[in-house]
């Protein structure tokens, strides 16, 4: 299994929202969320190596602490699957969202060495019910600006982001393309097990 070629921007897109800068806007509870994510790690990314393997990896665990409790993974992984799911049982469902959080961390933690002065700017907010939306733009230093938003839902663990569309290409339903296609050809075994081959 391949990550699409598109899956960068997306990839870019979350690590930028949860790990750089914005610039300040009005906003609500969703957006608080990601902002103050942002804070947080900004922090722990200040005077570090990451061309240093043993810093590397202590800044990525320090990240993990702040950045994924923001996901919801357990969602992300139900809503990635599709019509499949409902074929699972409770350990393969069990499994699956392990496997599919393993692949989405080794994947963002892979994008922390992206960031090259972008900005991001907070565009809007939209609240319905137990769901909402952030607008973003990512603007690079040469002025390329790229449309990101943020969905996501209330738990009663607060917000957390459930999908990322990133110029109209949303990450949940590129993975859910992917693993229909290798679950048509093939199983959700060989699926699950080409999934921890990416992770691992």
């Amino acid at each position: 299994m391949k990550l699409p070629a598109r899956w960068s921007v997306s990839a870019l897109a979350v690590a930028a929202a949860l790990l750089w800068g914005g610039w300040p806007a009005a906003a609500g509870e969703p957006t608080d969320a990601i902002r103050s994510a942002i804070d947080q790690g900004i922090e722990i990314l200040k005077n570090v190596k990451l061309d240093n393997r043993q810093e590397r990896a202590r800044v990525i665990e320090r990240l993990r602490g702040v950045v994924y409790p923001l996901f919801d993974f357990p969602e992300m992984a139900m809503r990635s699957l599709g019509a499949n799911w409902r074929r699972l049982n409770a350990e393969q469902r069990k499994d699956f969202v392990a496997t599919f959080t393993a692949l989405l961390e080794k994947t963002y933690a892979d994008q922390i060495d992206l960031y090259n002065g972008q900005q991001v700017v907070y565009s809007g907010e939209n609240i319905d019910g137990d769901y909402a939306h952030v607008d973003t733009r990512i603007i690079d230093k040469n002025g390329t600006s790229y449309s990101v938003v943020y969905r996501l839902r209330k738990t009663p663990g607060g917000w957390k982001i459930y999908d990322v569309v990133a110029e109209n290409i949303s990450v949940v339903n590129n993975y859910r393309a992917q693993f229909n296609r290798v679950i048509a050809q093939s199983s959700f075994e060989e699926l699950l097990r080409r999934m921890k081959q990416q992770a691992g």
